[in-house]
């Protein structure tokens, strides 16, 4: 069977095979074959590459000097940024080392110092995400806000928000400008929210980031340039981070605790592969394998190119819809899910 185009209704999982042990089952075939070991060479080679993109940047950003060429260094360092998250992302999982105090390390210091992110806060909702993909009561992935991402929220919305929810997925795009800002407010509410010795030293770490982030700036170029700068660095950084996210849950089906599904097809009926060849694995962190690495989170990235066969063979079997498709069709799924939910309460 060929992987379909079309997203799996909720009604498809039901009479899907049986239950229990069909993860236990798929997991040791992919313990035999090794693909859950660490690969600290693949993660050196790409720390290194990360390292020498992100020292290029600060050089050529202190050659290049008071000039608006600079506005080309923001969109390189929005590349950058993201990768470094993706690698931060890929810690969090900890896909890297074998010791959790040495993958939260290097996360702590990826996102709050080298992104200025709260890792704390992300992990959090992170992990809310990953046991509960597209539950609309659990996932904060799916929560109701600039977006409505199930008919019920857009249903239950104000007159004004079900006018812009109208819209929306005209709007996504363009919002996504925004994202970075928004993840940032996220993070300092969560650090504002408690005093404990860790959301201490990401506090500190977060406001190192920032201060050297703006000093060397609006040191190197003249205010106008230095703003220009920051508005292109931030927006485009947010909106690679959210064209890599979006296409891996939106539109999948919205399944809550009480329907009938065990931890494998929950995960693989609610997220979507992008296909593609190793460009779209580096431009998407990995992320474009979102069945396997829901499947096995802790497996390093360079392995869910080689289990996705195992895998996608696996669902075929046991009669389970594997959704993979293209990077622009999987935009276009999530683009006209967004909008069927805009427009329906104006349909009622």
């Amino acid at each position: 069977m060929q992987p379909t185009e079309a997203s799996p209704t909720a009604s498809e999982y039901t009479g899907a095979g049986g239950r229990g042990s069909a993860y236990a089952e798929l997991s040791r075939t992919i313990k035999r074959a090794g693909l859950l070991g660490r690969r600290p060479g693949y993660y050196a080679a790409h720390g290194a590459l990360l390292g020498t993109l992100a020292a290029a940047c600060g050089l050529a950003l202190v050659l290049i000097g008071d000039s608006w060429w600079q506005l080309v260094v923001a969109a390189a360092m929005a590349v950058v940024s993201t990768q470094l998250g993706f690698f931060g992302h890929d810690a969090g999982h900890r896909q890297i080392f074998t010791s959790g105090r040495a993958n939260r390390a290097l996360g702590v210091l990826l996102a709050n110092l080298g992104v200025g992110f709260s890792y704390g806060w992300w992990i959090d909702k992170h992990n809310r995400h990953h046991a509960h993909p597209n539950d609309e009561e659990k996932d904060p992935d799916i929560e109701a806000g600039a977006l409505a991402f199930t008919i019920g929220q857009a249903l239950g919305s104000g007159r004004v928000a079900r006018a812009f929810y109208r819209y929306q997925a005209w709007f996504f795009f363009p919002l996504l400008l925004l994202e970075a800002v928004n993840l940032r407010a996220a993070s300092v509410r969560h650090l504002a929210s408690g005093g404990c010795e860790r959301r201490v030293r990401e506090a500190l770490l977060l406001g190192l980031h920032v201060a050297g982030y703006l000093v060397i700036l609006f040191l190197v170029m003249s205010p106008a340039k230095a703003l220009a700068f920051i508005a292109v660095h931030q927006g485009l950084f947010g909106l690679y981070l959210g064209c890599a996210f979006a296409p891996n849950h939106k539109g999948m089906p919205s399944l809550s605790a009480d329907e009938a599904a065990d931890f494998l097809r929950r995960q693989v009926l609610t997220s979507r592969n992008v296909r593609g060849h190793w460009t779209i694995d580096f431009v998407l962190g990995g992320l474009n394998y979102q069945v396997e690495h829901h499947l096995f989170p802790s497996m390093p990235r360079g392995n869910l190119r080689h289990a996705q066969r195992i895998v996608r063979e696996y669902c075929h079997a046991h009669r389970i819809p594997y959704l993979e498709t293209g990077l622009f069709a999987s935009y276009a799924q999530a683009l006209r899910h967004l909008d069927r939910v805009g427009r329906a309460p104006s349909a009622q």
